[in-house]
């Protein structure tokens, strides 16, 4: 089975997309197995042939109250695309397309 994935920083404090995050997947022994900075868009694709599985998406963003986020998802087959929206007072996740 071959996973791919990306993700999209939206600062929604700023109104803008958050360029220059840096963002690592971390494997199910917890090593990492991806990483990279966003782009001026906020953009990053991460990797291109993932095993299914459960990876650790952690995001260093540009907010003064949240200095990392993690979250823990469960891959199959096909793209996956999870954006990350943060503020200085919030943040949030979904699975885009």
């Amino acid at each position: 089975m071959s996973v791919s994935l990306s993700t999209h920083v939206l600062d929604t404090g700023a109104g803008r997309p958050a360029a220059g995050v840096r963002v690592e997947v971390m494997g199910p022994d917890s090593a990492p197995v991806a990483g990279g900075e966003t782009d001026a868009d906020g953009r990053l694709r991460l990797a291109d042939e993932l095993d299914a599985g459960v990876y650790t998406l952690v995001f260093h963003p540009p907010s003064p109250f949240f200095r990392r986020v993690e979250l823990e998802i469960a891959l199959d087959e096909g793209h996956y695309h999870v954006p990350l929206l943060i503020s200085p007072y919030g943040c949030a996740s979904y699975r885009g397309s």
